[in-house]
């Protein structure tokens, strides 16, 4: 539903305008019963989300979990999921990507397209929603969690916790759904088998590191069925463990990786906000470095500086609705000064980013937000649509659910821009602590720790919200699920370099233009 801002230290009334303009909103019926690290079902009822009435939580054994496991294993056998090839009809790679641009900024559509070509890695990083549509044709174990939908060794990496200790686990989650566990480790999995490829390693090298990831999954889904559930919901990998298990690397390896979590630690408001902002014309701005950083006066230019400006503090206040009560008060000590939109990653190029620069007591007490606009789960043709009524806050839900530590300042809105257009966003700090492994210059050894790495934060991501003895029951303790994704992952690579060549061959006819170098 609408709602009104609230008065606030930024300053404006609300007037009735802003219902038009901002909508916090709540969930809509759920989608389908979600299976739960405890065993537990959460059954829908006749009444939807807003009701009060309580939804009936089924409880089961370990021995029923674990006899599910084994039965969805015998109805789907874990070798299945070694074996794909193109569906029949498999639609053409790039009108799917095509697909997702009509939705998506026009001039930034290009930047996309060029980020993907850049590599068939590069590429892989962006076809999410090609694996999706690829995924939906082949074995389903029945087994749900709650899915990054887009888990490729890229998305994890460190991040600081709201105790402000770097943490490392999975960072994106603009596609998150419930669906299959499986889904997930076969994206991570290619895209190791990828990586190694862009790497020049052979085929014993990259298999060897795929079987590592998919062992690292399963054995620890195997030790998290044994855990109490209190005890999975607090799991996570601080750096000094990711430190420890780097020091069995090379000294130059070791080196390099204290030198990227060094980098990460400074990543925090105030190094974006000297990075990013300056002075224009006598007052404190977001300078802007089109097309990748453009002021939002020149992106709304038409609708005036003021009306812009007023419009982006009612968003603002309306977001602070979805915070908890302690998280309101620490934002509202900020009052808002200037926005930009801004180019990210490579998948998400297109979609509408905006960072919103606030300051506190001062000039050097910013906080910078990032707001990014959340569409459909690249999921939701093939798993059915989210449960919730705004893509912002499935975001948001699903990385609460799956992360161990979330920042503290996620929450969602949806917004009437001056355009016309209503969107939906989700909010976040910038920069805080974020920092990414350098795939670039692995060696054989390095990715194969960070391949143990990722397998385990991506089991403990599903621990919580997946059926743990189900799963470690499918998986079982032999290594035949760790080849088969091995398999897999090898055979969805050739797939992957015949996608990128199909979009190199459509750019060269000048069906879709590419702008390279940005």
């Amino acid at each position: 539903m609408s709602v009104y801002g609230e008065d606030w230290m930024m300053g404006a009334d609300k007037t009735p305008a802003d219902e038009a303009i901002v909508s916090t909103d709540t969930e809509a019926p759920p989608q389908q019963p979600m299976d739960r690290s405890d065993g537990a079902t959460e059954q829908p009822s006749a009444a939807s989300n807003r009701s009060s009435a309580p939804k009936k939580v089924e409880h089961f054994t370990v021995a029923e979990r674990a006899a599910r496991g084994k039965a969805a294993r015998a109805e789907v056998p874990r070798r299945s999921h070694a074996t794909w090839e193109p569906a029949l009809h498999r639609p053409d790679p790039v009108e799917l990507l095509e697909e997702q641009g009509t939705s998506r900024v026009p001039e930034l559509v290009p930047i996309r397209y060029g980020r993907m070509l850049v590599s068939p890695f590069t590429f892989y990083r962006g076809a999410a929603y090609l694996m999706a549509s690829d995924l939906a044709t082949g074995p389903r174990s029945g087994l749900h969690v709650q899915l990054c939908g887009d888990a490729h060794l890229s998305n994890f990496g460190v991040f600081a916790a709201p105790d402000r200790r770097l943490v490392f686990g999975i960072n994106d989650f603009d596609e998150t759904l419930p669906g299959p566990f499986e889904w997930d480790v076969e994206r991570l999995a290619a895209s190791f088998a990828v990586a190694g490829r862009d790497r020049g390693f052979d085929e014993t090298t990259r298999r060897s590191i795929v079987t590592a990831v998919a062992r690292s999954y399963r054995e620890a889904m195997l030790e998290f069925a044994q855990e109490r559930n209190l005890d999975i919901w607090y799991a996570r990998i601080d750096i000094e463990e990711v430190l420890a298990k780097l020091s069995k690397l090379s000294a130059k390896a070791m080196k390099r990786a204290e030198k990227n979590l060094a980098k990460a630690r400074a990543k925090d408001s105030l190094r974006a906000f000297d990075k990013l902002t300056g002075m224009v014309d006598g007052e404190l701005r977001i300078i802007s470095d089109p097309p990748l950083i453009v002021s939002v006066r020149d992106v709304w230019s038409e609708h005036g500086a003021e009306a812009t400006s007023e419009t982006l503090r009612t968003i603002l206040r309306s977001y602070r609705r979805t915070l908890s009560g302690d998280r309101r008060r620490l934002l509202e000590r900020f009052r808002y000064v200037d926005a930009a939109r801004k180019v990210v990653g490579v998948g998400s190029v297109g979609t509408r980013a905006w960072i919103v620069l606030m300051l506190g007591r001062d000039d050097r007490d910013p906080l910078l937000l990032q707001a990014k606009e959340a569409q459909a789960s690249v999921l939701e043709p093939f798993l059915g649509k989210s449960q919730y009524g705004n893509h912002g806050q499935r975001v948001v839900e699903g990385q609460r659910l799956t992360q161990a530590a979330s920042d503290i300042m996620l929450g969602w809105i949806r917004v009437l821009a001056p355009d016309g257009v209503e969107r939906e966003f989700y909010i976040r700090q910038l920069w805080d602590g974020k920092g990414s492994a350098e795939v670039e210059v692995m060696e054989p050894d390095g990715m194969t720790m960070y391949a143990k790495l990722c397998g385990w934060a991506l089991a403990r991501a599903h621990a919580r919200s997946g059926d743990t003895v189900a799963i470690a029951s499918y998986l079982g303790k032999s290594t035949v699920f760790d080849e088969a994704m091995a398999t897999f992952a090898e055979t969805y690579a050739d797939q992957n370099e015949r996608d990128y060549d199909a979009l190199r061959k459509a750019v060269d006819e000048k069906r879709v233009v590419a702008e390279t170098g940005l």
